[in-house]
């Protein structure tokens, strides 16, 4: 069975990952689990509160096919988890990465864009990282794949979603109608 394991933080972004998870699990029957630091739970944006299935601390990379980080504005301060061990063991063993929103500056500070073309919310929005992957960041709307790391910027969370599916090997004609059915909103009225 696939799994994916979200990385959730206080003040995530609720809306970046639920497609994702939605889609894969109650669609596609993919195992679905989520992580925070200490185990605890935690509160996001929109004042959803998650207790996740294991600490941060406690992940095996092992036990997922993809390694998601959720975006959350901690991710830009002090007390943003070290993501870099995690990600660079998920890279080492070949397991899908997705990045999104302030997910994708984690990314950045573990080094993990710095070869690889990329996305985030805005030309210059990782350059505080010190991160050395500018020349290939590329400023677009849609999800961005390189190898088996999916970015994304925090307005495009079906993008996302999909990108992330067909990284796994789950695209087929459900998920382009479920995409299809999020763009129909923005189709020009008759």
């Amino acid at each position: 069975m696939t799994a994916i394991l979200t990385i959730l933080t206080e003040g995530f972004a609720d809306w970046e990952t639920a497609p994702l998870n939605a889609a894969a699990h109650s669609f596609y029957k993919v195992e679905t689990s989520y992580a925070t630091p200490g185990g605890k739970q935690v509160i996001s944006s929109g004042n959803m509160s998650v207790t996740p299935q294991l600490a941060l601390e406690a992940v095996d990379v092992a036990d997922y096919d993809a390694i998601i980080v959720c975006g959350g504005t901690i991710w830009q301060s002090p007390e943003a988890p070290d993501m870099a061990p995690l990600l660079t063991d998920a890279k080492r063993q070949g397991k899908l990465i997705g990045l999104i929103c302030d997910g994708t500056v984690a990314g950045a500070r573990a080094g993990l864009l710095d070869g690889i073309r990329h996305t985030s919310n805005g030309d210059g929005y990782l350059d505080f990282t010190g991160y050395h992957g500018k020349a290939l960041y590329r400023d677009t709307p849609a999800a961005v794949t390189d190898g088996r790391v999916v970015t994304a910027g925090g307005t495009s969370p079906v993008s996302f979603m999909a990108a992330v599916m067909d990284g796994l090997g789950l695209a087929d004609e459900n998920l382009d109608f479920y995409v299809g059915m999020h763009a129909a909103q923005f189709a020009k009225a008759a």
